[in-house]
Parts: C-alpha cells; structure tokens; sequence
C-alpha cells in the first residue's frame, strides 16, 4: 500500500514538472544562443552587464511562463485535469511573471532600453500568430515553428541594445541571421524526421527539396549581404558547418535517425555558431 502511495505521488510530481517545465528543448537553444550573440556583440563596459543580466532572466523567466499559461488555457496536449493543479499552474504563473516584471523594471528604469518596447510588440505578435497557426494541426507544425524563431530569435536584438546601451542598426542584421539560422536548423530537423526511413538519395532529394532550395537562396543572401557591406564576410564562416552538413544530406547515404544524437549535433552546431558569428562582428 505504501510503495502504491509513493508510486502515485511520484507519478504526482512528474506530471506538474511536464506542466511547469517547457518541454521543447531545442527551443531553449533558440533562445539563449541569440541572447548570448547579442550580449557578446554588443557589451561594451560593466555598466551595462547588470542590465543585460536582468534582460536574460526576465526573458527566461517569460519564456517558462508559457509553459504553465498553456496548460492553464488548455491550449495544449499537456492540460489541468484538477483544482490542485490549477492551483499549482497559478502560483508557478505568478511567480515567473513576477521574477520578469521586477527584472524589465530594472531594464528600463530611468527611460533606458526603449527601442526594446517594439521589438517586444513584434515578439508577443509571432508568437500570438504562432498559436493560431498551432490549430492547423500537422500540417502547421513547421510553419509554427518558424513563425516562433521569430520571437524567440528576437532575444539578439534586445541583448545587443541593452548590453550596447543604444540601438544601433547592427541589433538588426544579428537579429536577422539568428533567425535565419535557427529557421534553417528547423527545417533540417524536420527533413530529416520525414526522410528517415528512406534508402534512396533520389527519395531524399524529392522529399526535401525545399530545404536544398533553403540552403542555395541562404548562401546567395549571405553573399549578397556580404558584398553590400550589411555583414561582415566572416558571418560566410559562421554558417559554414549549417550550410554542409545541411547539402551533405543530399549527397550521402541515407541512413537511420538517431533523434538524441541529431539534438546534440545541432546544440554544437549552435555553439559554434555563436562563437563564430560574435568574432565576425568584433572584427568588422
């Protein structure tokens, strides 16, 4: 009867954590690595550190709050089936909501940061559309995910102004390249999801075609924007590794997915990335 109690409380536990706890791990990576390119990029003396520190927290803090919000609406899978855990969702809701308005209080004390103000409406705007998009079922998946880069990607713009201490047009072209990043490790993952079980380059080459014309129209961008003097010609070498192992889809053996290994081979992806991309912009 005892280990039936304990069995069930732990059960209990597991359950509230999946209510509390964002599940989409690649969406953290999402996040974090455009805020740490922004902050990188543009810190320029500890005067600003303490408030791209509250910026980090505040957007952790918004992000985890979506979490228990959703299971609240029951706009998800994961949904409050009790009062107790109605409960619990609210405090974890009020808490999170709390650590974030206390930390962009410190953002924008004394008037400073503003330009961050539209950027936010832009962010809360993706990922409203990207909620509705959600009800579209399988076939809005993907776009969902893209439609939320765009919110999530925004976190580079923001770390570059506070950690700058001003706007400066730069905040754009890191934001715009995280995006396109992060839109491009989507549209890999998914390609390889839907062409795992495939034993033929042909089959592959059919079925993802849209990610190899991604790829072609991504390098022709970059180029051009190289070119015009918008980025800097080491940015080609920060998406170096994306864009290969990306073409090298095509051009190798299929063969079987391992879902935890591709997580971790596009985590690295992302942190060299960020290393990449931030030397490009303190050389420039």
């Amino acid at each position: 009867m005892a280990e039936m109690v304990s069995n069930l409380r732990t059960a209990e536990r597991a359950r509230l954590r999946s209510l509390v706890v964002p599940r989409e791990h690649g969406a953290w990576g999402m996040l974090l690595v455009p805020l740490a390119i922004g902050g990188a990029v543009g810190l320029r003396s500890a005067d600003n550190l303490a408030p791209f520190l509250s910026l980090t927290l505040a957007a952790v803090a918004l992000f985890w709050m979506r979490t228990p919000v959703e299971a609240l609406l029951g706009t998800t899978v994961m949904k409050a089936r009790t009062t107790q855990e109605r409960q619990d969702l609210l405090i974890a809701v009020l808490a999170l909501g709390s650590i974030a308005v206390l930390c962009l209080v410190g953002v924008f004390w004394n008037g400073r940061n503003l330009p961050l103000l539209p950027i936010g409406c832009l962010a809360v705007a993706a990922f409203g559309v990207q909620a509705l998009v959600k009800r579209l079922g399988r076939k809005g998946r993907m776009p969902a995910q893209l439609i939320g880069t765009i919110g999530l990607t925004s976190t580079s713009a923001a770390a570059f102004i506070v950690a700058n201490g001003r706007w400066e047009a730069v905040a754009i072209s890191i934001w715009l390249l995280n995006f396109a990043f992060a839109a491009n490790q989507v549209h890999y993952v998914q390609t390889r999801i839907h062409t795992s079980r495939e034993t033929e380059l042909f089959q592959v080459l059919y079925k993802g075609d849209a990610l190899l014309f991604g790829q072609v129209f991504l390098l022709a961008l970059l180029a051009a924007g190289c070119y015009c003097g918008f980025l800097p010609w080491f940015a080609m070498v920060a998406f170096a590794p994306l864009l290969i192992r990306g073409f090298a889809l095509f051009v190798r053996r299929p063969g079987p997915l391992n879902i935890h290994r591709l997580g971790w081979t596009e985590l690295a992806n992302a942190v060299v990335f960020a290393v990449l991309l931030s030397a490009a912009y303190w050389n420039h």
